[in-house]
């Protein structure tokens, strides 16, 4: 049965979507079936971002140390990146151009910079070392990449076959984006006219093949995600005015999660221009820190990956802080512990939890639950977003699955990435016929139409909202020459959700132990990758009647082990 909340964002949606409402909802017919499409949203990021700078002007957009960038500062700023790159680096439609830094100022000038240039905005991880680095620029194809001195300095050492602007992100940002606006270019360098099919991102997903592989979208799609975004907003904002707790002050936001993420991308950073918010970047997690910005700047939305909220809850220092701003603690990535639900709910004055699911290639749309109906249903990620989500529980062949059964999770909607760049066959394995998109995530509906997720079908870790590929940890083992047999798995982990364990039979004989094998692959992976726990076995894995290592066995038996470890 709809709960009272359930009830009252449905009657707000209906206001917002219906005639004469702000929002309109039609059909459109891709690929030989009619979507859910939003009529009067802009067909390009590029005519969106400019539309939504002119309404919001001089109001501050970006906050980073010390230095408050307003919606006009960073149009214009953009436009210089974009007209650099455009006559000093011959940038041109279509081209992937990678980023690779840090959350920064820099960072979100250069993604807007790229796009007016006619552009891919190319998100490579920041977290990558550089043969990571290298693979990606590889696998997209970029010819340029904007990077900060760190992340530079890795792709020094590697062959990729681009060009690298370094960007020092510490400088303001006309001094910041020097590098590729002196490079040529002026305010009447011609910039391309884009439309919905341009290409617009890259993002990088791992999945259960080992190399991460690069969701693209175009543009259609990325602009429908952050408009679908809008309208959840749009139905809250109009309860909180109907209740008379919507705040006076600008809206305001913390991105503590990387920008290359598409929950900080989309949600987060690309929907704050339609809402004429503040973003104030944090360069690295810190939960004092976070919750002094709260304070100073007057955030009232925080998002992160579950943990992050949880230490700000749990930290011994938060009632030195004044959080009364911040209403809403929301989480993606990962689920949170039904106890930390509800200590969210009753022990952070007005602040409430909500938990967001979507997928990189969902470009972030998916399901969304928020304060009592989270609290009344800890475990579930809420229903379908509306108005363009198609949410279906499918069985192996594509077909449909009665309401309470277990099968996979799937997505259709304009929102969706158009595929994997160069990988066909990935791309057509992540399809079903009936164009919806395989999660491979396992779960059910219940009456209401929330979805539970049970399981997951992919060799994933999820590591604080941050998914890691066994295979490619696996594949990093076997190249130490000594390694034999390895397996790797999710550990359970409080404050991570799951980190990363592994146990490696290695040949008789060998003088490697697990710290000499955890340096080896610091050496070649990113930190979040790296094993938490290795096991070294004294003989060879168990195996399957397949020949395959006896995974499951495995992991069940050293998390026991684990598990007994940390409670000794």
């Amino acid at each position: 049965m709809p709960s009272a909340l359930d009830l009252r964002l449905e009657a707000a949606y209906q206001l917002i979507t219906g005639p004469g409402g702000p929002i309109q909802v039609g059909t459109i017919e891709k690929n030989g079936r009619e979507l859910p499409f939003i009529t009067n949203a802009p067909s390009n990021l590029v005519d969106y971002v400019a539309f939504f700078c002119a309404q919001h002007g001089d109001a501050t957009f970006l906050v980073e140390g010390h230095e408050r960038l307003s919606f006009k500062q960073v149009y214009a700023a953009a436009r210089k990146v974009a007209a650099g790159l455009v006559e000093g680096h011959g940038v041109q439609r279509g081209d992937r151009v990678g980023i690779a830094m840090r959350n920064a100022n820099a960072w979100c000038v250069a993604y807007i910079g790229i796009l007016m240039a006619g552009g891919c905005a190319t998100l490579l991880n920041g977290w990558w070392q550089g043969g990571e680095l290298a693979a990606g620029i590889e696998d997209s194809e970029a010819k340029l990449v904007i990077a900060d001195p760190q992340r530079a300095e890795r792709l020094a050492g590697v062959a990729h076959g681009a060009k690298v602007v370094t960007l020092d992100i510490t400088r303001p940002i006309d001094e910041a984006i020097a590098p590729i606006t002196s490079a040529g270019g002026s305010e009447a360098t011609a910039l391309p006219q884009l439309g919905p099919d341009d290409l617009a991102t890259i993002l990088f997903t791992s999945g259960s093949t080992g190399q991460s592989k690069g969701a693209y979208s175009r543009h259609q799609a990325v602009v429908q995600g952050i408009f679908n975004y809008v309208t959840q907003t749009a139905s809250i904002v109009h309860l909180l005015t109907e209740d008379g707790l919507m705040p006076d002050i600008q809206p305001a936001t913390l991105i503590c999660t990387p920008l290359f993420h598409v929950t900080a991308e989309i949600p987060v950073f690309l929907q704050s221009f339609a809402l004429g918010r503040k973003l104030v970047l944090m360069p690295k997690w810190n939960a004092e820190e976070a919750m002094r910005l709260i304070q100073d700047e007057q955030v009232n939305y925080f998002v992160g990956v579950p943990l992050m909220s949880y230490e700000i809850l749990v930290h011994p220092h938060r009632s030195k802080y004044d959080l009364s701003t911040c209403k809403s603690y929301a989480g993606g990535g990962a689920p949170r512990p039904p106890e930390h639900v509800k200590r969210l709910s009753t022990e952070m004055g007005e602040g409430k939890p909500l938990l967001g699911y979507g997928l990189t290639e969902t470009n972030a749309v998916g399901c969304g639950i928020i304060n009592e109906n989270y609290l009344e249903k800890p475990t579930s990620t809420g229903p379908a977003s509306k108005p363009l989500v198609d949410l279906a529980i499918l069985d192996e062949q594509g077909k449909p699955l009665a309401q309470g059964q277990v099968g996979e999770v799937c997505i259709r909607s304009i929102c969706n990435f158009e595929g994997y760049w160069n990988n066909p066959e990935a791309t057509k394995a992540a399809f079903f016929d009936n164009g919806y998109f395989r999660t491979g995530d396992l779960g059910y509906l219940d009456e209401d139409g929330y979805l539970f997720i049970v399981d997951r079908k992919k060799d994933i870790i999820i590591r604080g909202g941050e998914n890691i590929s066994c295979q490619e940890v696996e594949a990093a083992i076997y190249e130490h020459p000594d390694a034999k047999e390895c397996a790797v798995f999710g550990l359970p982990d409080e404050r991570f959700g799951e980190v990363v364990g592994a146990v490696v039979w290695m040949a008789p004989g060998s003088k490697a132990d697990a710290a000499m094998l955890h340096e080896f692959l610091c050496e070649r992976l990113a930190p979040f990758k790296v094993p938490a726990k290795i096991w070294m076995a004294s003989e060879a894995l168990p195996k399957l009647g397949s020949e395959k290592i006896d995974k499951v066995s495995l992991r069940n038996h050293y998390r026991e082990e684990y598990a007994a470890e940390l409670a000794a």
